[in-house]
């Protein structure tokens, strides 16, 4: 158990990467339309998209090289494409994010009035300055603290609502219908980004790139997939705790929640502690606020690490991307454009996220597949490659994700 604690790292890092939009958004809204059966997809989208995110784990421990290495010793063609999938999410992807935080933050502390641009630009700044003084050890440091804060105030607020018990029209309310278009289109957002995009699995391995770097003996393949596995399956269970909030506090009320991220903040806060009483207020305001505010600072950290890290692969002979400052000029580069983007195209938001979320659909299998010929490639050990079932498993994730992009399309195109 000692150990295991020394080792937490990169699975802490990516459930509180995952805990966020799919969570927070998605996991709530899931629970709030449809009630306790999107108990169903949410664990099947957690189980069938574990292995490629074990995979970049797995892989870095074994070999102490990234995934994206890996993409690279199969050939540049696989390198180009988690680059193109990279760059989408780069001009995309924390933009929103940083949106939907600034939205908490001014709800949370009553500064509705400030704009939600100039919420953004401070958390940019705020966030940038923790990674760049911070760096990787900082970070692994102080996410223990906020995921703590973040389980704790989730519990608290989930043992609440269930001791509360349902609305009272909820047993007497017509769930809307799951099999058409709208049920669908919500449907493939929820399996898709949960726990969040399979892209992710190259954020976690560089991660692991990371935590080798600040530990004296590198820890076994056993040990490193058990602190893994600790923050995936807490990345699950927080998802079902989001799912039974907005379950137990607005399934039968018809409400719909809204799109804006101020105004859903507000009727996130506001609806819960309706439901559950004023003096909640605390614990669901801090939840929210902890949920998104921590995985801005990870996603921000690892689209910074994955974009700097595709290039050096990219172009290995520019020393330009080899220098000793270039971590911290990346994360500035990543806060000034996302910044001008969010300044740009705050009323376009939706579109640039359907954009994000067509790509990762559409190379999610894709990727899937990489991940999986990476990890049986000759850089790893028979001894450590996966087993006949994780594999088994693997199949029938990309299988899974295959319907669904093939759906997705099908339905984009009709």
């Amino acid at each position: 158990m000692k150990a295991l604690l020394k080792t937490l790292g990169p699975g802490l890092l990516f459930a509180s990467m995952a805990i966020g939009t799919s969570h927070l958004v998605l996991s709530t809204k899931a629970g709030a339309q449809y009630g306790w059966v999107m108990v169903i997809p949410i664990v099947l989208a957690n189980l069938l998209k574990y292995p490629f995110f074990e995979f970049g784990i797995r892989y870095t421990t074994v070999t102490e090289k990234s995934l994206i290495e890996g993409y690279t010793n199969l050939g540049k063609t696989y390198l180009w494409i988690y680059a193109f999938v990279t760059l989408i999410s780069t001009f995309t992807i924390l933009a929103a994010l940083y949106v939907v935080t600034a939205g908490l933050f001014m709800n949370l502390f009553d500064v509705t009035s400030v704009g939600a641009g100039i919420v953004s630009l401070g958390l940019f700044v705020f966030i940038g300055l923790i990674l760049i003084i911070g760096k990787y050890l900082f970070l692994e440091n102080s996410l223990k603290v906020v995921i703590t804060i973040l389980f704790i105030a989730l519990l608290v607020t989930t043992v609440m609502v269930l001791q509360k018990g349902p609305v009272p029209n909820a047993a007497s309310y017509q769930r809307p219908e799951i099999f058409n278009e709208v049920g669908i289109l919500f449907l493939i957002g929820l399996v898709g980004w949960m726990p969040t995009a399979v892209e992710a699995s190259g954020w976690v391995s560089l991660w692991g790139m990371e935590n080798l770097k600040t530990m004296k003996n590198k820890p076994s393949l056993k040990l490193a997939l058990q602190e893994f596995n600790v923050g995936y399956i807490l990345t699950a269970v927080l998802a079902l705790f989001f799912m039974t909030i907005g379950w137990m506090t607005l399934y039968g009320t018809g409400t719909k929640l809204s799109g804006n991220a101020v105004v859903f903040a507000d009727q996130l806060v506001n609806l819960f502690t309706t439901h559950i009483g004023s003096w909640a207020y605390f614990f669901i305001a801090v939840a929210a606020f902890a949920t998104m505010f921590s995985t801005c600072m990870t996603a921000h950290d690892a689209i910074s690490r994955v974009s700097l890290d595709v290039l050096q692969k990219l172009y290995p002979k520019k020393n330009i991307y080899n220098g000793k400052h270039t971590f911290a000029l990346m994360v500035i580069a990543m806060a000034w454009i996302n910044w001008i983007v969010i300044s740009l195209f705050s009323a376009n938001m939706g579109n640039l996220v359907a954009l994000a979320t067509f790509v990762s659909f559409v190379f999610a299998p894709l990727l899937g597949w990489m991940n999986l010929k990476t990890v049986t490639g000759k850089d790893v050990p028979k001894e450590h490659q996966p087993k006949i079932g994780l594999k088994v498993l693997t199949y029938c994730g990309m299988i899974f994700l295959s319907l669904f992009a093939l759906y997705y399309c099908w339905m984009l195109l009709v």
